[in-house]
């Protein structure tokens, strides 16, 4: 159960944002509708979400897997159902996001993969554990720009992390969007 009513005022403009989730994700976000008890911080916050689709520097998949590490670290089961689902529709393989909360264990992730991930961890800790030696090490893959880009997208997604599981908010069922369907029977056509 969530902390937050997710029965905000339906005026005008938080009817207008539910229009725009309804159509992008098929679905009212639980977040927002937190967030629309105060029009002030979800328009804020929506400004800020609408900005970071612009930025293009860094990979998706890095990005990706970044958010998915630091919403593990901080245990947002929100965070880590819709990043699911988002980060296979940019391509991200299921298996591997099911792997991020073992990356470390995993053969599944390259170098840099790693890497990104350790400094997602490193951010999200409390106090933050980054050093300049892991910094360094992604300097061998990232540009300056690709790395603010990294360090911007993993403090959003604690700003993410940390309001959805203050509210307490849970999956909306996400995840399930992208599982693979199962294989039919050989000798049966799919339809």
């Amino acid at each position: 159960m969530s902390r937050i009513s997710l029965d905000p005022p339906r005026n005008l403009r938080y009817r207008i944002a539910t229009w725009l989730m309804r159509r992008k994700f098929g679905a009212e976000l639980d977040p927002a509708r937190a967030m629309g008890h105060h029009m002030g911080v979800a328009t804020g916050y929506g400004i800020l979400e609408a900005q970071a689709l612009g930025w293009k520097a860094v990979p998706h998949r890095l990005k990706d897997l970044a958010v998915m590490a630091s919403a593990v670290r901080i245990g947002c089961s929100w965070c880590v159902d819709f990043g699911s689902w988002e980060s296979t529709t940019h391509g991200v393989p299921l298996e591997k996001l099911e792997a991020v909360p073992h990356w470390r264990d995993s053969d599944l992730f390259d170098e840099e993969e790693r890497l990104v991930m350790e400094y997602a961890e490193a951010m999200t800790a409390d106090p933050p554990e980054v050093t300049d030696e892991l910094t360094a090490a992604l300097r061998r893959f990232l540009s300056e720009r690709q790395l603010v880009e990294l360090t911007m997208m993993i403090a959003l997604e604690n700003l993410r992390s940390r309001f959805n599981a203050a509210a307490g908010l849970t999956g909306q069922g996400f995840k399930d969007r992208c599982e693979i369907p199962a294989r039919p029977p050989e000798g049966t056509v799919a339809r």
